[in-house]
């Protein structure tokens, strides 16, 4: 069984469920992908295939990824990521690989994705500090304030929480309910936030891999 697939995130939405209550949602368009190449443990050390996901233009395509994904038949791709598989068999060079094959309603899955960026950020934002005092004449509220360890060590200890680029970072969330399935349009809706923008990749595997 293939362990994951490529999605492209829709937006957020809401659906009933059985008790008749509203649960949050990310639509998620998951696939169709197909199987550009295969990677087998006698020769690459390892079992997994490579997924292509979203159409792209011959014309935007170099001769390189040209040659290598004209073996599959099935056009050219905008992303191409390795899946771990556990059934290689059953697979074949040019597969199409759908969100239905893969994931069930119920079950608990894994995304990553590309959160938003938020660029430069203070501490405040960035790391949920409290701020220094308010009034009593201070003329500093919002600043890092001190970030030194006297004379011992004498530096700045490394990993210190400081201003800096907030967002625009890989994040992976786990334990994410898959609410429903809808094979017809390969739309997965996931229960809760996913990591990312509208329109953004995201992928999306098994939990425990």
């Amino acid at each position: 069984m293939i362990k994951g697939i490529l999605g492209k995130k829709l937006g957020m939405s809401q659906i009933f469920n059985e008790n008749g209550e509203i649960v949050p949602v990310t639509l998620i368009q998951a696939g169709p992908c197909f199987v550009i190449q295969k990677k087998l443990k006698e020769k690459d050390g390892y079992d997994a295939i490579q997924l292509g996901f979203e159409p792209k233009k011959e014309k935007r395509v170099n001769s390189p990824m040209k040659g290598h994904q004209n073996k599959a038949g099935k056009g050219y791709f905008y992303h191409l990521r390795e899946m771990l598989c556990d059934d290689m068999e059953s697979i074949e060079i040019g597969q199409e690989i759908k969100a239905a094959d893969i994931f069930e309603k119920g079950e608990k899955i894994k995304i990553t994705g590309t959160s938003k960026g938020k660029g430069f950020a203070g501490v405040t934002k960035r790391h949920g500090f409290g701020g220094l005092p308010a009034s009593h004449g201070s003329l500093i509220h919002r600043a890092t304030g001190s970030i030194g360890c006297s004379a011992d060590p004498s530096k700045v200890i490394k990993g210190k929480r400081m201003p800096g680029q907030m967002g625009n970072k890989q994040v992976t969330v786990k334990s994410l309910e898959v609410v429903d399935v809808m094979s017809d349009d390969n739309v997965i809706a996931i229960k809760g936030a996913v990591p990312g923008a509208k329109g953004q990749v995201v992928i999306l595997k098994k939990q425990g891999v």
